[in-house]
């Protein structure tokens, strides 16, 4: 029996196995349901033009291809069964050598066919990239770290990290969004399946890219470049919401930390420690640049770049030990005592 599942439920449920197969058995369910099963991440639902541009061309290469298959099958099957050798003939079946007309053709039309799909997807490639920016449109820099994603809205004024907000693209209003592609470290590629193709993220050489997404939603993608020990967990959340709504996270975006005059324990301790030597809290000492900025950090549903639910159980996790959810990642642990993590944690817990 197929079980609807969402993002949500994907996070908080254990989807690995000591020999991580259960990832693949969900990738497999995914695909073999199709419509049946509910994936923020399934390529046969276009929600943006140039994810549905991308879609077509699939559909025509698998038509193409498909229909090559079947040509090649029969023939095959006709073959095997028309000429396949008796065991009281031994003669060699007649033998055609030097005709023009069948190397002609299994010459020209492979050319024709490639030609045909070369031109298809030479009209995509140019459709997608070659948009210039209308006045209306969001401007976005998305910048690849190891191993999270740190986005600018130049025009807005405000920062996200790992959760990109977009506004929906209305047929009456569109409103796309104008994404550039950098990289603070090494190799990454952006790649959201129903939004968009991947492009690559690399060193000192800016890409872009657009969306205009038609429908409201969370959009799962992850980096799908291999950078390092947790590229598997590079993962980004597209949130897209009503224009209304948009403004409105936008205008929470530009507010500094909520701080009382007097600040608490876990404020002091998170000031004097090497946190704010990676962390950005705006308003305060910390103006670290290395790591996510922590401004609004409980209005995020995630931490670690989407390997886990923002829960607090999961923060203090985070903050003890990072291995713990993300082997590998480049957050150190701080070696804290339980009443100082517990401070922290409370502090943090009211950045919103």
């Amino acid at each position: 029996m197929w079980r609807r599942v969402t993002a949500p439920q994907l996070l908080q449920t254990d989807t690995t196995d000591s020999y991580g197969m259960k990832p693949i058995l969900i990738f497999g369910v995914e695909a073999i349901a199709g419509t049946y099963f509910s994936s923020p991440t399934n390529i046969f639902a276009p929600a943006s033009t140039p994810a549905r541009s991308i879609f077509d061309l699939s559909l025509l290469v698998l038509a193409v291809t498909g229909a090559i298959f079947l040509v090649v099958f029969t023939l095959l099957v006709y073959a095997v069964s028309k000429f396949r050798r008796r065991t009281d003939d031994a003669q060699e079946p007649a033998q055609v050598y030097g005709s023009n007309q069948i190397e002609l053709a299994w010459t020209v039309i492979p050319i024709l066919i490639v030609a045909a799909l070369f031109m298809a997807t030479a009209r995509v490639i140019a459709d997608t990239e070659k948009v210039t920016a209308p006045k209306n449109s969001i401007a976005v820099i998305a910048i690849g770290h190891q191993f999270w994603w740190e986005f600018r809205y130049p025009g807005l004024g405000v920062a996200a990290v790992n959760e990109l907000h977009v506004p929906l693209s209305e047929p009456a209003y569109a409103t796309p969004t104008f994404i550039t592609l950098l990289s603070a470290d090494t190799d990454h590629s952006f790649w959201v399946p129903r939004l968009a193709g991947k492009t690559d993220l690399i060193p000192n050489h800016p890409n872009e890219m657009w969306i205009d997404p038609h429908e409201t939603g969370v959009f799962l993608g992850q980096c799908a470049q291999f950078c390092g020990v947790q590229h598997a967990k590079m993962l980004l959340r597209v949130y897209v919401q009503p224009r209304s709504e948009f403004d409105r996270w936008v205008e929470e975006q530009k507010q500094p930390a909520r701080l009382s005059t007097d600040p608490s324990e876990g404020q002091r301790i998170f000031e004097s420690t090497a946190c704010i030597n990676c962390h950005n809290v705006a308003g305060t000492p910390a103006n670290g640049s290395f790591g996510p900025d922590l401004t609004h950090l409980m209005s995020r549903d995630t931490i670690a770049a989407g390997a886990a639910a923002n829960t607090p159980a999961n923060l203090r996790l985070w903050i003890r030990n990072p291995n713990a959810i993300k082997p590998g990642s480049l957050m150190p642990a701080m070696q804290m005592s339980d009443h100082d993590l517990d401070a922290i944690c409370a502090y943090l817990e009211t950045l919103r």
